[in-house]
């Protein structure tokens, strides 16, 4: 067994030099920290885009900015992403010990791994990982903004909210876990139909209204059971990006849509989001 899962797409989603790599991250994170108003508290989970980063990376990073806080509190990252190569029944884990990217290695947290092993929804697919793009694309930005942790990665299959919501319940944790749920939004639709279809589905997750379905967000399986944490967790999303390909670096005629959010614990779960009504009125 491969101790490691080497990086599969360097030089194709993100640059393959390391030092590139760190300068476009850092570029990217600082461009939207300037941008960006500081969330009131810190997240407790992020929806994140996994596209090429000429596509959505700029989204991702407005997600990433909001860890500063956290840079020395996170010492585990719960990372789900969908499958796009190999069918998985469940939730798979990797099977290695660390990832590796050109910014260097991430350890995969053992007692995390060790916590699920009574869960029959989680199985070790290695091959699930080894070509998978939505974790990795994920990596660089959490090795750029957090100090020092490890990773519990995630390949979500075919499974319901309740069991990727069991999965989350059982690696909750306090402030040292941080929950990454790595998706995009539509796909290859012309470009303001995908922006009303992206709309709704924004709105959707803003009310923790699932499920979704994977033509709404390829990552919708664990979308869904983190909105079922959410409400059981009293977590308020907050919308920080929303745009699509064809805002970016590719035409507008078959677009994929990308959104960035964060889920924090408010002391009034039952507050008003003023979130909501800002992307109501939103104009991408």
């Amino acid at each position: 067994m491969h101790t490691v899962r080497p990086a599969a797409v360097a030089g194709a989603f993100y640059p393959a030099q390391a030092q590139i790599l760190a300068n476009d991250v850092a570029r990217m994170l600082q461009d939207v920290q300037l941008q960006t108003p500081p969330l009131p508290v810190p997240p407790k989970a992020l929806i994140v885009p996994h596209a090429g980063y000429i596509y959505s990376g700029r989204t991702a990073a407005a997600a990433y900015a909001t860890l500063a806080p956290l840079r020395h509190t996170v010492r585990r990252v719960v990372l789900l992403g969908p499958v796009h190569r190999v069918a998985v029944r469940g939730l798979a884990l990797p099977g290695v010990q660390a990832f590796a990217t050109p910014l260097g290695q991430v350890a995969v947290d053992k007692r995390a791994v060790a916590a699920l092993a009574s869960l029959p929804q989680v199985v070790t697919r290695p091959q699930a990982h080894a070509l998978e793009h939505s974790l990795e694309v994920q990596l660089p930005f959490l090795q750029t903004v957090l100090s020092d942790f490890e990773l519990l990665p995630l390949a979500v299959g075919d499974a319901t909210p309740a069991e990727v919501a069991e999965v989350l319940q059982a690696v909750w944790g306090g402030p040292e876990t941080l929950i990454v749920i790595s998706s995009d939004l539509s796909h290859f639709l012309p470009y303001a139909t995908a922006q009303a279809r992206d709309h709704d589905t924004v709105q959707r997750i803003l009310h923790l209204q699932g499920p979704l379905n994977h033509e709404q967000a390829c990552g919708g399986t664990p979308i869904n059971g983190l909105m079922l944490a959410a409400r059981q967790h009293h977590l308020t999303p907050h919308l920080l990006g929303l745009c699509n390909s064809g805002d970016t670096a590719g035409d507008t005629q078959r677009v994929v849509g990308y959104a960035s959010l964060a889920f924090l614990a408010e002391s009034a779960p039952d507050q008003e989001n003023p979130t909501v009504e800002k992307a109501r009125h939103a104009d991408h």
